[in-house]
């Protein structure tokens, strides 16, 4: 919360810079990520390997992996933990698909839609870009402004339900219906 409300300025800008120059590197200079991939390897390497002959030159310590990125423990538990996640998901998708919750359902396959109509304008690394922008500067923007935002989100709800209105009196009432059957109670 403290990065995408800009509370760590710092941190928040790195974050921001570095994402945009992933973006800039495969969407501008179409740098391919495999190529990316293994040039910071080949740059890893090359300073592991630069830090080692200094150590040795110097007489300092030679450099050791971290435990955090060796200990099986920690894997163990980033695995665990997606593994709970995911099926947590796949409940919740298996749940609505199965027509248990008829509104989320509708709810769902219209998000899908919308989602899927806005994929095809933009390629898949523009819309992650989109994407993280909005959820770095939106939450910053809304809590610096937010009498604003709900001022004008509040006109816009009025605007809405009085278009809605019309619509229904001028649409969805003059529609014929038949007659209304009662259900059976047993």
């Amino acid at each position: 919360a403290d990065v995408l409300l800009w509370r760590n300025q710092k941190l928040s800008a790195t974050l921001l810079f570095g994402v945009t120059a992933i973006w800039y590197l495969f969407e501008v200079v179409e740098y391919n990520f495999v190529t990316l991939f293994c040039h910071i390897c080949i740059t890893t390497m090359l300073i592991v390997f630069i830090r080692s002959i200094t150590a040795e030159y110097f007489g300092w310590n030679p450099p050791k992996i971290p435990e955090l990125i060796s200990n099986e423990d920690a894997f163990r538990e980033v695995v665990s933990t997606f593994h709970r996640r995911l099926n947590e998901l796949l409940g919740k998708f298996l749940h609505i698909a199965g027509g248990n919750d008829p509104l989320y359902f509708f709810l769902v396959l219209t998000s899908l839609y919308i989602i899927s109509v806005i994929g095809s304008i933009f390629n898949f690394l523009d819309l992650l870009f989109v994407g993280f922008l909005c959820m770095e500067t939106l939450p910053y923007l809304y809590a610096r402004y937010e009498k604003e935002v709900e001022y004008h989100a509040g006109q816009m709800t009025k605007k809405a339900s009085k278009m809605y209105k019309r619509f229904d009196s001028r649409v969805l009432n003059k529609i014929p219906r038949g007659p209304v059957k009662e259900k059976k109670r047993t």
